[in-house]
């Protein structure tokens, strides 16, 4: 378990309930979260709720008698180890630069001598603003971790850079700030290549087949290996969600493009196939729209090729392949059988059994069973980002450079 922790301070803003999320995502990596909330921050988040996620008191006042007697915003400030502003507004990033210590969150910040991280989340006009834009200058020369704001449209109708990252990202930039002076990771020098998301087999310009595979599971195996120092080379179909940190993203289209991009990547350590690879493509693909016949409304012929088996390829490779090769196995039903018969027939080491009848392509959660040489190791049902720690830990334990117990918590 770990016992790593961190000093949040949540800003005023409509991005403040995320915070919430935060804390839930990082107690999950087990990571303990003491909360400050501005006086602005309580219009959007009740300190009782930010208490209730966290399970620890959230302090609000700089003049609390029992707090202060003790210097309390000294202590907080000191006995943590990251201190993270989340979200920052401009008023925050304002104080912070200018060196205010005004109330609890501001007085906390000149007080602390532990890195700072500040996320920040305003309208977009505030910060493009050239004052604002001063501030995030002066703090990144003073030290201080300002991440870049996203971009898209806000709740007050505007569009443009502002939003507050995904928690996901703000999350792996925590556990990226806390492991940055913790030693040697098990797997460092270690060089791991996973293929996620889906493949698109264009029809003609505008239609293609594909699968309904979000990429989030194989996303977040990518992101627990680069946190464990491992050098993670992704290679991705088309998805909506961001990078992990410390992961060389590779894009690509069909299965095809796939294979190639992976035969390119190699040699690597760990080979892990999490894509979702169609298995057909069109024999041929129209160079314009396919229409219907003028008489009679006739639906065009659709002829289908094989698509390479990448697991295979990979699997196969009398050079250059993996000391671990792991499929996925994607089953509606008898998961068990097909993923045992599917490791023999694909020469791979390992492969990991889901049933995927439900939610699981696209939601948030997954049950699995991990198929090895060994036997079957069935695993509970958990959110996708725990079976990525679980079996990154497995890897550890196969292949890892230094001791598991290093690992974060599952």
């Amino acid at each position: 378990m770990s016992s790593k922790s961190i000093l949040l301070i949540i800003g005023g803003g409509i991005a403040a309930y995320k915070s919430l999320e935060l804390i839930r995502e990082l107690s999950r990596r087990g990571i303990r979260s003491r909360c400050i909330v501005t006086r602005a921050g309580q219009e959007f988040v009740t300190p009782l709720s930010v208490s209730a996620l966290s399970g620890e008191k959230c302090f609000t006042d700089l003049f609390s008698l029992d707090d202060e007697a003790e210097m309390g915003h000294i202590q907080l400030s000191r006995s943590t180890d990251l201190v993270v502003v989340c979200p920052a507004t401009a008023d925050l990033l304002a104080k912070a630069a200018g060196g205010h210590a005004n109330d609890l969150a501001s007085t906390t910040l000149m007080a602390t001598d532990k890195p700072v991280l500040m996320v920040p989340a305003m309208n977009v006009r505030m910060w493009q603003h050239a004052a604002t834009q001063r501030n995030v200058e002066t703090l990144r020369n003073d030290g201080v971790t300002v991440m870049d704001p996203d971009e898209g449209a806000m709740a007050c109708g505007e569009f443009g850079p502002g939003r507050l990252p995904e928690v996901l990202t703000i999350a792996d930039e925590i556990e990226h700030q806390l492991s940055a002076k913790s030693g040697p990771k098990p797997l460092e020098g270690k060089h791991v290549l996973i293929t996620a998301g889906p493949t698109r087999e264009p029809l003609d310009p505008v239609r293609y087949l594909s699968n309904h595979s979000s990429g989030k599971q194989g996303y977040a195996i990518a992101g627990a290996l680069a946190a464990l120092g491992a050098r993670v080379s992704l290679v991705s179909g088309p998805v909506a969600i961001p990078v992990p940190r410390g992961c060389d993203l590779v894009s690509v289209e069909t299965a095809r493009d796939m294979l190639k991009a992976c035969e390119e990547a190699l040699p690597a350590d760990v080979f892990i196939s999490v894509a979702a690879v169609a298995d057909w493509r069109p024999a041929i693909s129209a160079s314009q729209k396919l229409k219907f016949k003028d008489e009679g409304k006739t639906l065009p012929t659709l002829s289908l090729s094989e698509n390479p088996d990448i697991l295979a390829t990979i699997s196969h490779k009398r050079k250059k392949r993996p000391e671990l090769v792991i499929g996925f196995a994607a089953e509606t039903h008898d998961v068990e059988d097909h993923a045992v018969a599917k490791m023999k027939r694909k020469g791979c080491d390992w492969i990991v059994a889901n049933d995927v009848s439900g939610d699981v392509m696209g939601g948030a959660n997954n049950e699995v069973a991990l198929v090895t040489g060994d036997g079957v190791e069935r695993w509970p049902l958990m959110d996708k980002e725990s079976v990525a720690r679980r079996l990154a830990t497995r890897i550890v334990d196969k292949i890892g450079a230094a001791d598991a117990s290093q690992l974060a918590a599952e």
